[in-house]
């Protein structure tokens, strides 16, 4: 995405899925890096993202999985993709990164948190949830994040996957790239 964005070729970002964040933070085998979100504040491009999958670090099957890992909350996803939820500290850090790459941005930015869940295992009754997490990421995000007229965080009351959430991202989305 980094590269596309700086081509010239991409004219607005919807960026719903952060995940590599986490395993940039936490170590795990999907990083995109540490320039992550760089190419949104070099080109101004109007940006929305979101926090989806923030709530999982990514290994390959259960055996890669570092020593220091083994006794959390694992989810094996299938025999090659096994995920580790982040906890409270993890997810503030996540959400510190997050806000500390978007405060460099100085076109429209929107970043979307679903308050009740940021991917389908982190929901009531399934292995990831947990609010205490969530929270930590969320007011990591809203208390590091520098509000602007230009670069603004909006909290719903839905889970990353219903259908209002997605029409909320388009609608933000439409008006800043019409600017």
């Amino acid at each position: 995405m980094e590269k596309l964005v700086d081509s010239g070729m991409v004219s607005g970002v919807l960026d719903v899925t952060t995940t590599e964040v986490c395993d940039l933070i936490v170590g795990g085998v999907m990083s995109a890096g540490p320039a992550r979100l760089d190419a949104i504040a070099r080109t101004r491009v109007p940006y929305v993202g979101s926090t989806g999958a923030l709530d999982m670090v990514n290994f390959y099957g259960i055996d890669t999985v570092p020593p220091q890992f083994r006794g959390r909350n694992l989810y094996r996803h299938n025999p090659q993709v096994t995920l580790l939820r982040t906890n409270p500290e993890e997810c503030r850090e996540i959400g510190r990164w997050i806000a500390d790459k978007l405060n460099a941005c100085v076109g429209p930015v929107r970043f979307l948190i679903p308050e009740r869940g940021v991917s389908a295992i982190d929901a009531p009754g399934q292995p990831f949830y947990d609010p205490a997490a969530d929270t930590a990421l969320f007011d990591a995000l809203e208390s590091t994040l520098r509000q602007t007229q230009s670069r603004k965080l909006l909290r719903l009351p839905l889970h990353i996957n219903d259908p209002r959430f997605a029409d909320a991202l388009v609608e933000q989305f439409r008006a800043i790239a019409a600017d």
